[in-house]
Protein backbone atom coordinates (compact mmCIF):
# COMPACT_ATOMS: atom_id res chain seq x y z
CA UNK A 1 0.00 0.00 0.00
CA UNK A 2 1.58 3.28 -1.14
CA UNK A 3 1.45 6.23 1.25
CA UNK A 4 1.71 9.86 0.09
CA UNK A 5 2.24 12.87 2.33
CA UNK A 6 -0.54 15.40 3.02
CA UNK A 7 1.38 18.15 1.19
CA UNK A 8 1.71 15.97 -1.93
CA UNK A 9 -1.99 15.11 -1.86
CA UNK A 10 -2.89 18.73 -2.56
CA UNK A 11 -0.36 19.20 -5.31
CA UNK A 12 2.31 20.55 -2.98
CA UNK A 13 0.18 23.35 -1.51
CA UNK A 14 0.47 23.86 2.26
CA UNK A 15 -2.61 23.08 4.32
CA UNK A 16 -4.61 25.76 6.11
CA UNK A 17 -4.89 25.56 9.92
CA UNK A 18 -7.46 22.93 10.86
CA UNK A 19 -7.13 21.07 7.53
CA UNK A 20 -5.91 17.47 7.58
CA UNK A 21 -5.41 14.96 4.76
CA UNK A 22 -4.25 11.39 4.32
CA UNK A 23 -3.77 9.77 0.91
CA UNK A 24 -2.90 6.16 0.09
CA UNK A 25 -3.10 3.78 -2.85
CA UNK A 26 -4.32 0.16 -2.87
CA UNK A 27 -2.40 -1.55 -5.66
CA UNK A 28 -4.42 -4.79 -5.63
CA UNK A 29 -7.54 -2.87 -6.71
CA UNK A 30 -6.20 -1.33 -9.90
CA UNK A 31 -4.08 1.26 -8.04
CA UNK A 32 -7.18 2.57 -6.28
CA UNK A 33 -6.52 6.00 -4.76
CA UNK A 34 -8.04 6.56 -1.31
CA UNK A 35 -8.31 9.82 0.59
CA UNK A 36 -9.45 11.03 3.99
CA UNK A 37 -9.63 14.74 4.72
CA UNK A 38 -10.95 17.50 6.91
CA UNK A 39 -11.22 20.90 5.23
CA UNK A 40 -12.11 24.08 7.10
CA UNK A 41 -10.89 26.62 4.54
CA UNK A 42 -9.42 24.86 1.50
CA UNK A 43 -11.28 25.53 -1.78
CA UNK A 44 -10.81 23.31 -4.83
CA UNK A 45 -11.07 25.21 -8.15
CA UNK A 46 -13.13 23.72 -11.00
CA UNK A 47 -11.36 20.57 -12.16
CA UNK A 48 -11.90 17.05 -13.49
CA UNK A 49 -10.64 13.55 -12.77
CA UNK A 50 -9.90 10.73 -15.19
CA UNK A 51 -11.41 8.47 -12.53
CA UNK A 52 -14.71 8.39 -10.68
CA UNK A 53 -15.00 10.29 -7.40
CA UNK A 54 -16.94 8.19 -4.89
CA UNK A 55 -17.07 8.80 -1.16
CA UNK A 56 -19.02 9.72 1.95
CA UNK A 57 -19.18 12.96 3.93
CA UNK A 58 -18.56 12.19 7.61
CA UNK A 59 -19.16 15.59 9.19
CA UNK A 60 -20.30 19.04 8.08
CA UNK A 61 -21.30 19.80 4.50
CA UNK A 62 -19.18 19.16 1.41
CA UNK A 63 -20.35 21.72 -1.15
CA UNK A 64 -19.55 21.49 -4.88
CA UNK A 65 -20.83 22.74 -8.22
CA UNK A 66 -21.73 19.95 -10.64
CA UNK A 67 -23.25 20.64 -14.06
CA UNK A 68 -24.34 24.08 -12.98
CA UNK A 69 -26.04 22.90 -9.80
CA UNK A 70 -24.78 23.45 -6.26
CA UNK A 71 -24.66 20.11 -4.44
CA UNK A 72 -24.60 20.18 -0.63
CA UNK A 73 -23.39 16.74 0.39
CA UNK A 74 -24.30 16.54 4.06
CA UNK A 75 -22.93 14.15 6.67
CA UNK A 76 -23.92 10.60 5.74
CA UNK A 77 -24.47 11.40 2.06
CA UNK A 78 -22.59 9.69 -0.78
CA UNK A 79 -20.84 11.65 -3.53
CA UNK A 80 -20.80 10.25 -7.09
CA UNK A 81 -18.90 12.12 -9.82
CA UNK A 82 -18.19 10.47 -13.16
CA UNK A 83 -14.87 10.77 -15.01
CA UNK A 84 -14.25 14.11 -16.79
CA UNK A 85 -17.19 15.87 -15.08
CA UNK A 86 -16.21 19.37 -13.97
CA UNK A 87 -16.68 20.10 -10.27
CA UNK A 88 -15.15 22.23 -7.54
CA UNK A 89 -15.21 21.83 -3.76
CA UNK A 90 -15.57 24.11 -0.78
CA UNK A 91 -16.48 24.05 2.91
CA UNK A 92 -20.05 25.00 3.74
CA UNK A 93 -20.40 26.66 7.14
CA UNK A 94 -17.67 25.34 9.48
CA UNK A 95 -16.19 22.84 7.02
CA UNK A 96 -16.44 19.12 6.40
CA UNK A 97 -14.70 15.76 6.69
CA UNK A 98 -14.96 12.96 4.17
CA UNK A 99 -13.67 9.60 3.01
CA UNK A 100 -13.12 9.31 -0.74
CA UNK A 101 -12.05 6.79 -3.40
CA UNK A 102 -11.09 7.33 -7.03
CA UNK A 103 -11.79 4.09 -8.96
CA UNK A 104 -10.76 4.03 -12.60
CA UNK A 105 -13.26 3.18 -15.36
CA UNK A 106 -11.18 0.10 -16.17
CA UNK A 107 -11.40 -1.11 -12.58
CA UNK A 108 -15.20 -0.77 -12.33
CA UNK A 109 -15.67 -2.26 -15.80
CA UNK A 110 -13.51 -5.22 -14.85
CA UNK A 111 -15.41 -5.63 -11.59
CA UNK A 112 -18.74 -5.67 -13.44
CA UNK A 113 -17.42 -8.20 -15.95
CA UNK A 114 -16.23 -10.50 -13.16
CA UNK A 115 -19.48 -10.15 -11.22
CA UNK A 116 -21.85 -10.78 -14.12
CA UNK A 117 -19.81 -12.87 -16.52
CA UNK A 118 -20.81 -10.51 -19.31
CA UNK A 119 -18.89 -7.87 -21.28
CA UNK A 120 -20.12 -4.47 -20.10
CA UNK A 121 -19.28 -0.81 -20.51
CA UNK A 122 -18.24 1.60 -17.79
CA UNK A 123 -21.10 2.60 -15.46
CA UNK A 124 -22.44 6.15 -15.29
CA UNK A 125 -23.82 7.47 -12.02
CA UNK A 126 -26.99 9.49 -12.47
CA UNK A 127 -26.86 11.61 -9.28
CA UNK A 128 -23.92 13.60 -7.86
CA UNK A 129 -25.08 13.07 -4.28
CA UNK A 130 -27.48 10.60 -2.63
CA UNK A 131 -28.80 9.76 0.83
CA UNK A 132 -28.41 6.02 1.43
CA UNK A 133 -27.40 5.22 5.03
CA UNK A 134 -26.95 1.48 4.45
CA UNK A 135 -24.68 2.00 1.46
CA UNK A 136 -22.78 4.83 3.16
CA UNK A 137 -22.01 2.57 6.13
CA UNK A 138 -20.82 -0.16 3.77
CA UNK A 139 -18.45 2.32 2.14
CA UNK A 140 -17.09 3.58 5.47
CA UNK A 141 -16.51 0.02 6.70
CA UNK A 142 -14.57 -0.79 3.53
CA UNK A 143 -12.60 2.47 3.54
CA UNK A 144 -11.57 2.16 7.19
CA UNK A 145 -10.50 -1.44 6.63
CA UNK A 146 -8.44 -0.45 3.58
CA UNK A 147 -6.79 2.28 5.62
CA UNK A 148 -5.88 0.06 8.58
CA UNK A 149 -4.75 -2.73 6.21
CA UNK A 150 -5.10 -5.35 8.95
CA UNK A 151 -8.04 -7.33 7.51
CA UNK A 152 -7.65 -7.27 3.70
CA UNK A 153 -10.20 -10.06 3.19
CA UNK A 154 -12.85 -8.06 5.06
CA UNK A 155 -11.87 -4.83 3.27
CA UNK A 156 -12.09 -6.45 -0.16
CA UNK A 157 -15.48 -8.04 0.51
CA UNK A 158 -16.93 -4.74 1.68
CA UNK A 159 -15.39 -2.73 -1.16
CA UNK A 160 -16.63 -5.05 -3.92
CA UNK A 161 -20.09 -5.21 -2.35
CA UNK A 162 -20.23 -1.42 -2.07
CA UNK A 163 -19.26 -0.66 -5.67
CA UNK A 164 -21.59 -3.28 -7.14
CA UNK A 165 -24.51 -2.19 -4.97
CA UNK A 166 -23.84 1.46 -5.83
CA UNK A 167 -23.82 0.64 -9.54
CA UNK A 168 -26.99 -1.42 -9.17
CA UNK A 169 -28.84 1.44 -7.42
CA UNK A 170 -27.36 4.58 -8.95
CA UNK A 171 -25.07 3.62 -11.84
CA UNK A 172 -27.43 2.21 -14.44
CA UNK A 173 -28.07 -1.17 -12.83
CA UNK A 174 -26.37 -4.53 -13.20
CA UNK A 175 -26.74 -6.83 -16.21
CA UNK A 176 -28.36 -10.17 -15.51
CA UNK A 177 -25.91 -12.12 -13.41
CA UNK A 178 -25.08 -15.61 -14.55
CA UNK A 179 -26.44 -17.99 -11.94
CA UNK A 180 -23.81 -19.60 -9.74
CA UNK A 181 -23.50 -23.34 -10.09
CA UNK A 182 -22.84 -25.87 -7.36
CA UNK A 183 -19.11 -25.21 -7.13
CA UNK A 184 -18.71 -27.46 -4.08
CA UNK A 185 -15.06 -28.11 -4.91
CA UNK A 186 -14.34 -24.36 -4.97
CA UNK A 187 -16.02 -23.93 -1.58
CA UNK A 188 -14.02 -26.82 -0.11
CA UNK A 189 -10.76 -25.43 -1.51
CA UNK A 190 -11.62 -22.00 -0.10
CA UNK A 191 -12.12 -23.48 3.37
CA UNK A 192 -8.88 -25.45 3.15
CA UNK A 193 -6.94 -22.39 2.04
CA UNK A 194 -8.36 -20.14 4.76
CA UNK A 195 -7.62 -22.69 7.49
CA UNK A 196 -4.07 -23.25 6.17
CA UNK A 197 -3.47 -19.48 6.16
CA UNK A 198 -5.48 -18.65 9.29
CA UNK A 199 -2.68 -16.63 10.89
CA UNK A 200 -2.02 -14.59 7.73
CA UNK A 201 -3.67 -11.47 6.28
CA UNK A 202 -5.08 -12.96 3.06
CA UNK A 203 -6.52 -10.61 0.45
CA UNK A 204 -9.46 -11.58 -1.71
CA UNK A 205 -7.65 -11.51 -5.05
CA UNK A 206 -5.10 -13.99 -3.76
CA UNK A 207 -7.85 -16.28 -2.48
CA UNK A 208 -9.89 -16.05 -5.69
CA UNK A 209 -6.83 -16.86 -7.82
CA UNK A 210 -6.15 -19.95 -5.74
CA UNK A 211 -9.74 -21.15 -6.05
CA UNK A 212 -10.10 -20.26 -9.73
CA UNK A 213 -13.18 -18.05 -9.52
CA UNK A 214 -13.68 -14.30 -9.75
CA UNK A 215 -13.80 -12.58 -6.37
CA UNK A 216 -17.49 -11.66 -6.58
CA UNK A 217 -18.49 -15.09 -7.91
CA UNK A 218 -16.61 -16.70 -5.04
CA UNK A 219 -18.44 -14.58 -2.46
CA UNK A 220 -21.83 -15.56 -3.92
CA UNK A 221 -20.98 -19.27 -4.20
CA UNK A 222 -19.47 -19.45 -0.73
CA UNK A 223 -22.33 -17.57 0.93
CA UNK A 224 -24.87 -19.79 -0.81
CA UNK A 225 -23.10 -22.91 0.47
CA UNK A 226 -22.29 -21.79 4.02
CA UNK A 227 -24.51 -18.81 4.82
CA UNK A 228 -21.41 -16.67 5.45
CA UNK A 229 -18.94 -14.70 3.38
CA UNK A 230 -15.38 -16.09 3.32
CA UNK A 231 -14.21 -13.44 5.78
CA UNK A 232 -17.07 -14.07 8.22
CA UNK A 233 -16.41 -17.82 7.98
CA UNK A 234 -12.69 -17.26 8.64
CA UNK A 235 -13.37 -15.13 11.74
CA UNK A 236 -15.70 -17.88 12.96
CA UNK A 237 -12.95 -20.48 12.54
CA UNK A 238 -10.45 -18.20 14.27
CA UNK A 239 -12.76 -17.89 17.27
CA UNK A 240 -13.25 -21.68 17.35
CA UNK A 241 -9.49 -22.17 17.29
CA UNK A 242 -9.03 -19.54 20.02
CA UNK A 243 -11.52 -21.39 22.21
CA UNK A 244 -9.60 -24.66 21.75
CA UNK A 245 -6.31 -22.96 22.63
CA UNK A 246 -7.87 -21.42 25.75
CA UNK A 247 -8.98 -24.89 26.80
CA UNK A 248 -5.41 -26.06 26.27
CA UNK A 249 -4.16 -23.39 28.68
CA UNK A 250 -2.80 -20.80 26.22
CA UNK A 251 -2.95 -17.11 27.16
CA UNK A 252 -5.16 -14.70 25.17
CA UNK A 253 -2.16 -12.58 24.14
CA UNK A 254 -0.45 -15.56 22.49
CA UNK A 255 -3.68 -16.83 20.98
CA UNK A 256 -4.37 -13.56 19.14
CA UNK A 257 -1.21 -13.94 17.06
CA UNK A 258 -1.61 -17.67 16.47
CA UNK A 259 -5.16 -17.28 15.20
CA UNK A 260 -4.55 -14.30 12.91
CA UNK A 261 -6.22 -11.52 14.88
CA UNK A 262 -4.71 -8.05 14.52
CA UNK A 263 -4.17 -7.81 18.29
CA UNK A 264 -5.65 -8.98 21.58
CA UNK A 265 -8.39 -6.34 21.44
CA UNK A 266 -9.47 -7.68 18.03
CA UNK A 267 -9.59 -11.20 19.47
CA UNK A 268 -11.64 -9.99 22.42
CA UNK A 269 -14.21 -8.19 20.25
CA UNK A 270 -14.66 -11.14 17.90
CA UNK A 271 -14.75 -13.71 20.70
CA UNK A 272 -17.30 -11.81 22.80
CA UNK A 273 -19.50 -11.06 19.77
CA UNK A 274 -19.89 -14.79 19.09
CA UNK A 275 -19.74 -16.35 22.57
CA UNK A 276 -21.01 -13.57 24.82
CA UNK A 277 -17.91 -13.55 27.05
CA UNK A 278 -14.34 -12.30 26.64
CA UNK A 279 -11.44 -14.78 26.26
CA UNK A 280 -10.34 -13.93 29.81
CA UNK A 281 -13.82 -14.62 31.17
CA UNK A 282 -14.02 -17.86 29.22
CA UNK A 283 -10.63 -18.98 30.53
CA UNK A 284 -11.73 -18.22 34.11
CA UNK A 285 -14.83 -20.39 33.61
CA UNK A 286 -12.58 -23.34 32.77
CA UNK A 287 -10.85 -23.23 36.15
Amino acid sequence: MLQISPRDSLGGEPLSPGDETHFWRVTRHGDLDCFTATFRKHIFPPHTHETYVVGVTLDGIHSYMHKGVRVRCEAGNICFINPDEVHDGAPDSYGYSYRMTYPSPDFLTSLLHEATGRPVGAPKFSQPGVRDPELAQMFCDAHQALESNTEPLFADEKLLAFYLTAIERYGGGLPSIIAAGRESDAVARTKDYLIAHMAEATDFQELARHVGLSAWHLIRVFRKATGLTPHAWLVDRRVHQARELLRAGESPSHIAVQCGFADQAHLTRSFKARLGVTPGQYKALLN
